[in-house]
């Protein structure tokens, strides 16, 4: 069973920057995908950035230029290094984890158009960890 635990969330003014880290563990190999999505009261989760196995990284035009994600496989360890942030930006962020090949298609499909996740469209998920961007 594979459990995921963010961390790194917090409270920065605007055009600071967080680096999330979402850590994996329970991990037996094989292909994946995993992803970043933030979520505020009464949304959906925006998926905003995803990464496979072979390293395909996929971004939500909202954050392309200021986010990036990144992965330490040694680690298994999932990154993502928030800068120039804004108050829009603030949400509870969480990872996400899927070993399907439909299921890691559905994901990159979310990212790059801009769209929203349910809880139940992915096998793993995080706790999430709040990040407030203040003006």
């Amino acid at each position: 069973q594979v459990q995921l635990m963010e961390s790194g969330g917090g409270s920065v003014q605007t055009g600071g920057s967080l680096r999330l880290s979402c850590a994996a563990s329970g991990y037996t190999g094989g292909k994946y995908c995993m992803g970043w999505f933030r979520q505020t009261p009464g949304k959906e989760r925006e998926a905003l950035a995803s990464i496979d196995t072979y390293g395909k990284i996929y971004y939500r035009d909202s954050v392309k230029g200021r986010f990036t994600i990144s992965q330490d496989s040694a680690k298994n360890t999932l990154y993502l290094q928030m800068n120039s942030l804004k108050p829009e930006d603030t949400a509870v962020y969480y990872c996400a984890a899927e070993s399907a090949f439909p299921e890691c298609i559905k994901m990159q499909t979310q990212v790059i158009l801009g769209a929203s996740a349910s809880a139940t469209d992915f096998s793993y998920w995080g706790q999430g960890t709040q990040v407030t961007v203040s003006s």
